[in-house]
This record gives structure tokens, sequence and C-alpha cells, in this order.
């Protein structure tokens, strides 16, 4: 999926995903995305290990743009996040997150996104549901 419009588009002006260091990538598949974060002091918990919330924000984020990509003049909004955390990951490791779009409705996408530390483990397994909705005009 190519997403490097929308990566241009967003970043734009400062936003979480900038924020917390995430890089998106396009893929070759049509129905694929993937991000890649640094575990540093943006991103991590207070004991050193990448924050569980850090790792909702880089699948929800990575979804969204998902989303974006398949839906030219639409916006995306995450309505469920869900997730399960296998591993800790320490600070300086990075991850890769692969989302990979399970349902595409007209306005209902459901993405399955799997974020691996930098040995190729699974550390985190996380399901996003995406609104998608026609963006608003500006006046």
């Amino acid at each position: 999926m190519d997403i490097q419009q929308i990566k241009e588009t967003i970043g734009k002006r400062p936003n979480l995903s900038s924020a917390l260091g995430m890089e998106l990538i396009s893929t070759p598949e049509p129905d694929t995305c993937m991000a890649k974060m640094k575990v540093d002091e943006r991103n991590r918990q207070p004991f050193g290990f990448l924050s569980g919330g850090a790792s909702l924000a880089l699948a929800e984020n990575l979804a969204g743009v998902g989303s974006l990509a398949l839906c030219p003049g639409k916006i995306s909004v995450g309505i469920n996040v869900s997730g399960s955390h296998l591993l800790a990951v320490e600070e300086g490791d990075t991850v890769t997150a692969k989302a990979r779009l399970m349902h595409k409705g007209r306005t209902l996408h459901q993405w399955l996104v799997e974020i691996e530390n930098g040995a190729g483990e699974l550390v985190c397994s996380v399901q996003v549901t995406n609104y998608v909705l026609n963006a608003r005009k500006n006046d």
C-alpha cells in the first residue's frame, strides 16, 4: 500500500505519530502498511520498557493511515482498539508494526496489527476498527 501522500499530508503539522517517533512505511501489498518506532524517552514507561499505550497508539495510527490510503477524500477515526501485550521491549530496541486489512466495508474497516521487536518476536497483537466518513469542508 502506497502511503507516501498520507505521510506528507499528516506530516504538515505536529501529531501523535511524530511525537512518539513513528516512521510510516509503504508496502508492495495493497492491503498492508508498516511503521517503525525506536523505543526511547518519548514512548517508554519509567522502568525503561516500551509503554503499552505507545504500542496501542502505534497500531491505531498505522491502521488509520491505512484506511486513509484506501479511501481518498475521506477521513477515518478509530472507534475500537484492543490489544494484547506479549513481551516487554527495552529502551534502545526498535519495534516494527505491520497492519493488515481484515475487512473493508463502506464505513467500517477492521485491521490486525502485529508489532515485533528487533529480533522478530511478536510483542503485541492489536485489532483496530476504524469508522470511515466524509471529510469536513474547511470554511
